[in-house]
């Protein structure tokens, strides 16, 4: 029945998540999941796709797999392995040994006890014969005493002989245990390790199905794009051959549309210049000075001599001056004296009239129009308002009123809250929009009048900006002007802001 009982103890079920110890197992990658106990079946589909064969099992969905995983794994700690009981059954087989000793032990002491009683009792005998009286009776007592140990003492070893018998039973029977034990151990142990060496496996086969798979549908995406790749360079091909862009179509028509313009408004201008100088002629007034160059954003008009007679400009006091063409408010242009003006955006739309006053004499010249605006120039404005910042490369000509002779490179920042001027990682002057600011085109300065512009950033500094080109420098101050605005800042140029009723 001992037997019996302690080989039911030892049996262990052969399931493999119950024998196999949690360290015992390899990481596995975290991207697997073993939808089910074996290994799947899979089958290629249209469009070489990956598809499950009919008849599979159901597949447990994830949580269901966590919640039966970790029910195992209770059970697994709740149970003792096979090396517990084997270290058990070991240590029974120790105690055993342990017991063993004490009984030999036991069974010396023993005999020396009985070669005491002896000595003892024949020591008492012989006094037994030396002695009369009390004393006598004395020693018989004593000597029966030590026959009465000798008695317990015999029934004594009786009881260690038994136990010492039990207790050989018990450590043969131990050392079976612990022979079936490790032998059960050894057999678990290699069940374990097929079991292991089966997941691998099934790892493996997973790993390359998902690598052949990923294989498989990178070469067909790849081959896909480069299929559309070339047919979108066919289609091209044939669009460009056989239909020919609309677009570029518009953009010549366009371009011969805009030189016919100029050419005619050239023409318009040389006949009303003609037109007027006959008039002048039918009403017999002097003709000294006329105004000469294109009536437009991004050029600039010059006073021309047209007579022998006529006194030479410097010695001449010049004023210019702005009309509108729905009023006719004549409003002074501050700081435009020279004989030289490039108009600049707020002169878009509105008349330019020049008063030339020499010894108390007044002559006054008049565009035959409005100024034109450039061609392009609004669309280019509204594509730079999106950005946050815009830059611009010009030349600082002259600084507080001093001239500049450096002509290195500075950077222009006309952002929408402030503008910058910098010279690599220096900068120069920082701003944000106010009322003390002031931008306009130069008023003055000859042929590059064109591209340059004057910003007062503060009362203590002021600067005139030389641009690469005209576009760029009316591209500024359109644009410094329409951040400013946002801000609620007039921004334009000395005294312009009482001639707007600002």
């Amino acid at each position: 029945m001992i037997s019996c009982r302690f080989r039911t103890m030892t049996r262990v079920s052969r399931n493999f998540s119950d024998t196999v110890e949690k360290e015992a197992l390899p990481a596995v990658s975290a991207d697997v999941i073993f939808a089910s106990s074996r290994f799947p079946n899979y089958k290629i589909g249209a469009n070489n796709h990956i598809v499950n064969v009919k008849g599979d099992p159901k597949v447990l969905s994830m949580k269901e797999i966590v919640a039966r995983e970790t029910a195992l794994l209770l059970e697994q700690q709740n149970r003792l392995s096979v090396r517990d009981l084997a270290n058990k059954f070991e240590k029974g087989l120790a105690a055993a040994a342990k017991l063993s000793e004490e009984a030999r032990l036991r069974e010396a002491a023993s005999l020396e006890k009985h070669v005491l009683l002896k000595k003892l009792r024949d020591a008492l005998e012989s006094l037994k014969g030396r002695v009369a009286g009390r004393n006598k009776d004395d020693v018989e007592e004593a000597i029966a005493m030590v026959e009465a140990l000798a008695v317990q003492l015999t029934q004594r070893e009786g009881e260690l002989i038994q136990e010492k018998t039990e207790v050989k039973k018990l450590a043969t029977f131990l050392k079976q245990a612990s022979e079936d034990a490790k032998k059960l151990v050894d057999e678990e142990r290699a069940f374990a390790r097929a079991e292991i060496e089966n997941a691998r496996a099934a790892v493996q086969r997973v790993e390359e199905a998902l690598q052949e798979k990923e294989q498989m549908s990178r070469a067909s995406g790849k081959q896909d794009l480069e299929e559309l790749m070339k047919e979108v360079q066919e289609a091209r091909r044939i669009k460009m051959l056989h239909q020919p862009s609309k677009v570029m179509d518009m953009e010549h028509e366009l371009r011969a549309l805009r030189v016919q313009l100029a050419e005619k408004s050239k023409h318009s201008l040389l006949l009303q210049k003609e037109l007027a100088r006959s008039k002048r002629v039918k009403e017999n007034l002097s003709h000294l000075y006329e105004l000469d160059g294109a009536e437009v954003l991004g050029s600039y008009l010059r006073i021309k001599p047209c007579s022998d007679i006529a006194p030479e400009l410097s010695k001449c006091a010049i004023q210019w001056y702005r009309i509108s063409s729905e009023g006719g408010k004549k409003e002074l242009i501050s700081g435009a004296r020279k004989s030289v003006y490039a108009p600049e955006p707020f002169d878009v739309g509105r008349i330019l009239q020049v008063e030339i006053i020499y010894d108390g004499q007044l002559i006054m010249l008049t565009t035959t129009g409005a100024i034109d605006p450039a061609a392009g120039l609004g669309n280019y404005v509204e594509a730079l308002v999106r950005k946050h910042d815009v830059e611009f490369n010009v030349v600082v000509t002259q600084m507080n009123g001093v001239d500049q002779p450096s002509e290195s490179i500075h950077v222009l920042h006309v952002g929408k809250m402030r503008m910058k001027l910098c010279k690599g990682k220096a900068t120069i002057a920082k701003e944000y929009y106010s009322g003390l600011m002031q931008l306009c085109g130069v008023r003055g300065g000859g042929n590059a009048a064109a591209q340059a512009l004057f910003w007062q950033a503060k009362k203590e500094f002021s600067v005139v900006l030389a641009f690469e080109s005209e576009r760029d420098r009316n591209a500024a101050i359109m644009l410094a002007r329409r951040f400013a605005f946002d801000c609620n800042i007039m921004l334009a140029g000395p005294d312009d802001r009482a001639s707007l009723g600002t």
